[in-house]
């Protein structure tokens, strides 16, 4: 039972591009918001703040102080703590953190995939998930970008925890719009099919070398994801729209109608795209561990179970093997990518 939210102890684990957003922002309007960080970002957190700017306006930057943790032994009675961490870091985190919160505490992974699903229920006694639907990106640590459009949207397996929730989401909406779903199973598998074009922005690298054909790049990248519309809606899963994911029938008509009607369309989306948490792994941190296997690869396991094929995902989630694992990666063309998917 929640009687004052401004009581609230929210701690944010990871200092990344989203937890670390996400955090600073709720720090400036909730003064009971630590951020957990390690080593230089730590460091550097303590002595300047967290600087923000929105994509839209790169020079207009705020920097925000932020109360530091290295370990939450500092702040044991957390009411409620949220994963920031990647997928892949996941279960070590929580691993970690079991201990050293309270059974009563809130913990909710933001991460994308579902995988989460599974991961925290094991170790907490009240999990939740938000789905963030806005882009953010390190420049440095300290220095985050982020996307003024966008949401959270948080709910449970079980739709407990509402009023929690809902207190929690008035908090988050003073730095993005955030809601409470009832469905939040069907929000995380939508968010999964827009996440499949994570791997295709990596691969292809726009932000690193020039698109050759662009009629190309539409029909790989909008194939690659309506193919995760058809599996999970095969699969029992219903559209879920809050949070402003793109509709069902917009990724359809992006896969299925010529280009010539579309093209506008796709081009204005190619201009709000940043570069994704994969293409950061890979393209920048030149890290051979990422998402990967936690969304094209639970795509292709659901597509198995559901017995569609997916011809696009399974020659994007083979050349992501094949090429992430180089330490000299460099983007590929996209006539290369199409040849290998008509070779099945």
């Amino acid at each position: 039972m929640i009687h004052n939210p401004d009581d609230l102890k929210i701690v944010f684990v990871g200092a990344g591009a989203i937890g670390g957003s996400m955090g600073a922002l709720t720090a400036l309007h909730h003064p009971n918001t630590w951020l957990l960080a390690r080593g230089k970002t730590a460091e550097i957190l303590s002595e300047k703040g967290m600087t923000l700017y929105t994509g839209d306006a790169p020079e207009k930057r705020q920097t925000i102080p932020v109360r530091v943790i290295r370990s939450l032994d500092e702040v044991p009675d957390a009411d409620v703590v949220v994963l920031g961490v990647k997928l892949y870091d996941l279960e070590d985190a929580a691993r970690e953190i079991e201990s050293k919160i309270s059974q009563r505490a809130v913990v909710i992974g933001i991460q994308n995939g579902v995988a989460g699903e599974e991961i925290l229920p094991r170790y907490f006694a009240q999990p939740a998930f938000g789905i963030v639907t806005y882009n953010a990106w390190v420049d440095e640590p300290g220095v985050i970008g982020y996307q003024r459009s966008g949401a959270i949207v948080l709910g449970t397996l079980d739709n407990s925890l509402q009023q929690e929730l809902a207190a929690l989401a008035r908090i988050f909406a003073h730095g993005h719009a955030a809601l409470v779903t009832q469905h939040i199973r069907d929000a995380a598998h939508c968010k999964l099919a827009i996440n499949l074009a994570n791997s295709v922005t990596t691969l292809l690298g726009p932000d690193y070398r020039q698109i050759s054909d662009l009629d190309l790049y539409q029909d790989v990248l909008s194939n690659t994801i309506y193919e995760g519309v058809q599996v999970i809606r095969a699969a029992g899963f219903h559209e879920e729209l809050e949070g402003g994911l793109p509709s069902w029938r917009t990724l359809w008509a992006a896969a299925r109608l010529p280009h010539w009607l579309t093209r506008r369309t796709f081009q204005a989306n190619l201009k709000k795209m940043t570069l994704s948490s994969m293409g950061q792994d890979v393209l920048q941190r030149k890290h051979s561990l990422t998402e990967l296997e936690y969304l094209n690869g639970a795509l292709l396991t659901l597509a198995d179970q559901v017995r569609l094929p997916v011809p696009y995902n399974r020659a994007i989630y083979r050349l992501c093997k094949q090429h992430f694992a180089q330490p000299d990666f460099q983007p590929l063309d996209v006539r290369d990518v199409w040849q290998e998917i008509k070779q099945g």
